[in-house]
């Protein structure tokens, strides 16, 4: 059974003022009955003559407030409905009206400019109370999300998801692209740089010298027995082995030192080559390009890469899910921390300021100008695709119990008018 619809809260006063304007019609009618059976003279005149314009007043009011909606009577009288006749035109209307006063981009632009919107985020991000607060909440929503993803259909859904475009993935090209922007400017001998510092530091360590020796003793005592055996009666062949590591770390430490010092060191000028090579390759070459495709397809398809991705999630989300789970959360506290920071940042430097401020202004003028056209447009087409009836209900209820205050004075003053034409006729 459908239950009847509640009323708007605007209908009861609506009524209540049209049933007023409607009594002192009525009041008005009796009246002049009245003037006219007591036949019309000395003081019952002036009641016909107020009655009378009175009557005239409310009904000619009527009849305009009437006409706006719709045709008074049901008499298609020109010019009459007026509103349900002209509504093409009023869409289009109101839509230029909110394009050109509230998404014109020039007065969107200078009142976010006028709000600095940079120094009111950062003033927001350091106020003890709100960012908490906030947080906290951020908190409940994020183990809200992660308790999602323990619907089975879900994982099941976003599983495939992501398998499938994984297997649209072309990954050659996409590793030669990323080495290539990582080659960009020489940063690949920054990373060559850094990779040969900490060799260094790596084969200065004592450690690892006694490392090599004892390999290096251990692969000869088992390739020759015999040479090493006749050399332990006259040297002992630890302190050799200990020796030769020194001389051979030493000798390494040399040679990356060339390396580090000279940009066309063979090494270098060979490790150039290589890497350009190979980023070409994987951008061209159909051979390499489907052995890395094979590589993708066997790590998706296979049980225990499969497996172990799972398990690892499994692990993450329940992690992130009894830690979002606490009052004293790590990652909530970090967020917190990390929030303020920024916003301590935003009020003590203006150029950081500044750049956020251009960059949100680039932002709003780009989506106002984006939006503007679409809103007017979806605006137009709303308003038209209104029943003529609706827009008229809607309409008569936002402003028609102001209209009626039309036809309340039309009575009023109707009826003043009348008695002031009539002092004109007596005295006149």
């Amino acid at each position: 059974m459908n239950l009847p619809a509640s009323p708007h809260p605007r209908a009861a006063p609506l009524q209540r003022m049209k049933l007023i304007a409607v009594s002192l019609l009525l009041l008005a009618l009796c009246g002049l009955v009245l003037a006219h059976a007591m036949g019309g003279q000395g003081g019952w005149g002036w009641l016909r003559a107020f009655c009378e314009a009175s009557a005239i007043g409310a009904v000619a009011d009527w009849f305009a407030v009437v006409a706006l909606f719709r045709h008074p009577l049901g008499l298609k009288i020109p010019h009459t409905a007026i509103i349900p006749k002209a509504k093409d035109r009023i869409a289009d209307g109101l839509a230029e009206f909110v394009r050109d006063h509230f998404l014109d981009p020039a007065t969107i632009l200078a009142k976010i400019a006028a709000l600095d919107p940079a120094r009111r985020l950062g003033q927001w991000l350091v106020d003890p109370e709100r960012l908490p607060f906030w947080v906290r909440q951020a908190q409940g929503w994020a183990r809200g999300l992660l308790e999602t993803f323990d619907d089975q259909r879900l994982q099941k859904a976003a599983l495939e998801l992501v398998v499938a475009q994984l297997h649209r993935w072309n990954a050659a090209p996409t590793a030669g692209d990323v080495l290539g922007l990582l080659t960009q400017n020489g940063r690949h001998h920054e990373l060559l740089e850094a990779g040969l510092h900490k060799l260094s530091g790596y084969l200065l360590q004592d450690e690892v010298k006694a490392k090599v020796a004892q390999l290096m003793l251990k692969h000869a005592r088992k390739e020759w027995p015999k040479i090493i055996g006749t050399l332990e009666m006259v040297a002992n062949v630890s302190e050799l082995a200990d020796n030769l590591a020194d001389k051979l770390s030493a000798s390494m430490l040399d040679e990356l030192r060339d390396v580090l010092a000279q940009r066309d060191h063979p090494v270098r000028l060979q490790y150039e080559a290589w890497l350009t090579a190979f980023v070409q390759r994987l951008r061209t070459d159909p051979e390499l390009i489907a052995s890395v495709q094979q590589l993708k397809e066997k790590a998706i398809t296979d049980p225990a890469v499969q497996a172990y991705a799972a398990s690892l999630w499994r692990d993450i989300k329940q992690l992130l899910h009894d830690d979002l789970g606490r009052d004293n959360s790590t990652v909530a506290n970090y967020a917190e921390r990390g929030l303020r920071a920024i916003g301590h940042r935003l009020e003590s430097d203006t150029p950081l300021r500044d750049s956020v401020n251009e960059h949100l202004l680039g932002a709003a003028e780009n989506l106002a100008t984006d939006l503007r056209a679409t809103v007017t447009t979806h605006i137009a087409q709303t308003v038209k695709a209104w029943d003529d009836e609706q827009l008229v209900r809607q309409l008569e209820l936002n402003v028609g119990r102001d209209l009626q205050f039309i036809r309340i004075n039309g009575t009023v003053v109707g009826g003043l008018i009348g008695l002031l034409l009539h002092a004109v006729v007596v005295f006149g």
